[in-house]
């Protein structure tokens, strides 16, 4: 997840409807009569961060959290740790959107894909994703990233449909990645265009959308969108609880009523996002559905 250069929008807006009004919290127990679709795994906990090695104790006391709320959880690597994810979260009946994190380090991209490969021949994947954002990072180039697709297209299980996660503008910029992808698997955040509030989730819609117009058909899914409940502002967007909590419900109603396959981002606030890695400043901190304490942030429901 990263800004998007060049791509901000100054939209303003204001809802003013109240809380007592929006009846969150009843929104959010009708979410809850049937499981939401999907989840980005909050792996790291406070004091950790990517490099840290996982273990599946602590895997396994985050998923049980998840588990009676979400259908699918997404993971981003299958090395340190991170290859317990998958495991743990198909022994709690769960299906999964399997990672490999491809970069500059050549050794660590050739351990990802492998574990990646070993991971779905055991059975425990049930899409795999071949890198992310590597190309909006520059970490490889386009011919790079295909040689790596099609590798893993060769060497997974038939019935296993690969994709490449990455921003929507992405897939409309590159064809030759579209074509390659089984499935698109697509980011899609209004915050980090400046979209204000009231048109965050309408923005949302069109970026996947725009997707589906250069999908010929193919699978399409959300592979990330959310909104950070503190931090600070980006353009016309604003971090706060009660914003968060709102793109939060309406984005997961228009899924369940459209019948979108969206991963929300993300399970957990993780403290190495504001300087690690990600460099997303104070927000970096604030995209979890529960805080770093494992308590759910906006209503007192969960």
């Amino acid at each position: 997840m990263g800004k998007r250069t060049g791509k901000h929008h100054y939209l303003i807006g204001q809802d003013n409807r109240s809380a007592s009004e929006l009846d969150l919290d009843t929104r959010l127990e009708l979410l809850l009569e049937e499981k939401m679709h999907g989840i980005s795994f909050s792996a790291y906990t406070k004091g950790q961060k990517p490099g840290d090695e996982l273990t599946r104790e602590q895997i396994e006391h985050r998923m049980a959290i998840l588990a009676p709320r979400f259908n699918w959880i997404r993971s981003f690597s299958t090395t340190q740790g991170n290859e317990h994810i998958p495991q743990v979260a198909k022994s709690m009946g769960l299906k999964t959107l399997v990672g490999a994190w491809l970069g500059e380090d050549a050794d660590k991209n050739r351990n990802e894909v492998d574990k990646l490969i070993e991971l779905a021949q055991a059975g425990a994947v049930d899409v795999a994703a071949v890198g992310n954002e590597v190309l909006y990072r520059g970490d490889l180039d386009e011919t790079e990233l295909l040689d790596f697709m099609a590798e893993v297209r060769e060497r997974l299980p038939s019935n296993v449909p690969m994709g490449y996660v990455d921003a929507y503008y992405e897939f409309e910029d590159r064809p030759q990645v579209t074509e390659a992808c089984d499935v698109l698997l697509t980011n899609c955040y209004p915050f980090w265009e400046g979209c204000a509030l009231p048109y965050a989730t309408l923005y949302m819609q069109d970026m996947y959308r725009r997707v589906q117009k250069v999908a010929n058909g193919k699978r399409v899914i959300i592979s990330e969108t959310g909104w950070p409940s503190s931090g600070g502002n980006f353009y016309g967007a604003e971090s706060s609880l009660q914003g968060a909590y709102l793109y939060f419900l309406k984005a997961m109603e228009w899924a369940a009523e459209d019948d979108v396959e969206m991963f929300y981002f993300a399970s957990f606030d993780e403290e190495w996002k504001v300087s690690g890695e990600a460099g997303e400043g104070d927000v970096g901190a604030h995209w979890g559905l529960w805080d770093e304490n494992e308590k759910f942030k906006y209503s007192n429901l969960l």
